[in-house]
């Protein structure tokens, strides 16, 4: 994996780069990469194609980090950054449970907290974004809570199910997260 590791009261956060991706796909099987990474056929598919196609460019990168339940050991789901801009210390905000079975139980609201301040600490980010559809309401809450601002309206951002959706966009600035601390 990585040799970067968090830990909160009931995860473990193993980080995921594009170098570990590469050096699952230069040297293990199909089946060994959905057994390593816990995932089904969709998942690979993402996986796959984020190799074959590139996952960064020369000041583009991602740094997330699988969510590892103590109890269970399972990869329960995933928080980190996307479109992370190292010129201008910049990146996005995004997290994802695997199942709604471990959703409403605050792992969320115990992660995020664990990775915005390595993003801040560690990764030297001036500014985090977060972009949310309107009707996610426990993702404005959790974003709230983790004291982003909101900027606007990004009209038309987010293709999904077959449709654009507009995104709130919040940010978080380095200065902000301090003064919270």
């Amino acid at each position: 994996m990585s040799d970067i590791r968090l830990e909160t009261k009931r995860l473990y956060l193993k980080a995921v780069t594009p170098k570990y991706i590469n050096h699952l796909f230069e040297s293990h099987t199909k089946a060994e990469i959905i057994s390593i990474l816990e995932i089904d056929e969709t998942g690979f598919d993402r996986y796959q194609n984020m190799f074959e196609n590139g996952m960064e460019t020369y000041q583009i990168s991602f740094l997330y980090f699988f969510l590892i339940e103590k109890e269970s050991t399972q990869i329960i789901g995933e928080c980190g950054f996307h479109t992370w801009n190292k010129k201008h210390s910049r990146a996005e905000l995004f997290y994802s449970l695997k199942s709604d079975s471990y959703k409403r139980k605050g792992l969320m609201t115990e992660a995020i907290p664990v990775i915005l301040k390595y993003g801040f600490e560690q990764m030297a980010l001036h500014r985090v974004e977060a972009l949310i559809a309107a009707w996610n309401e426990p993702s404005l809450k959790l974003i709230y809570k983790n004291g982003f601002v909101r900027e606007g309206i990004m009209r038309e951002d987010y293709f999904e199910n077959g449709r654009h959706e507009d995104s709130i966009c919040f940010s978080l600035l380095a200065n902000e997260y301090q003064s919270a601390l």
